[in-house]
């Protein structure tokens, strides 16, 4: 297990509290919540999200306000320099994550490459 704390990857307040909020349901106690990047969407790469009670031998957490975040090695890469964000409107909520560092993106935001 490594701790972030010389990779940049921001979080913002509404992305905190709605982890905190799925993690505190009571069939949630005792997971951590994993980002991970996985091949799909338009343009070959989405990052995708999970609840794992599982803490690998190779992952990076972020700690903050009480809250585990695990990243794989090879996805924290794709994270490095991101934000991770939470959405919630009218239409539709979803955790959402911007990276300048990859600016081919497809039409819906939703994939890189």
């Amino acid at each position: 297990m490594n701790n972030l704390s010389s990779t940049k990857i921001d979080i913002t307040n509404a992305a905190i509290n709605k982890i905190k909020s799925i993690l505190n349901y009571k069939s949630n106690i005792g997971y951590n919540f994993r980002v991970f990047v996985t091949s799909g969407g338009c343009n070959g790469l989405k990052y995708d999200f999970t609840l794992d009670k599982n803490i690998n031998d190779n992952d990076y957490i972020i700690k903050q306000s009480n809250i585990l975040i695990l990243i794989d090695n090879i996805s924290l890469s794709y994270l490095t320099g991101g934000l991770i964000d939470y959405v919630e409107n009218i239409n539709k909520s979803y955790f959402f994550i911007s990276n300048i560092k990859y600016n081919n993106k497809c039409n819906c935001g939703m994939s890189f490459n």
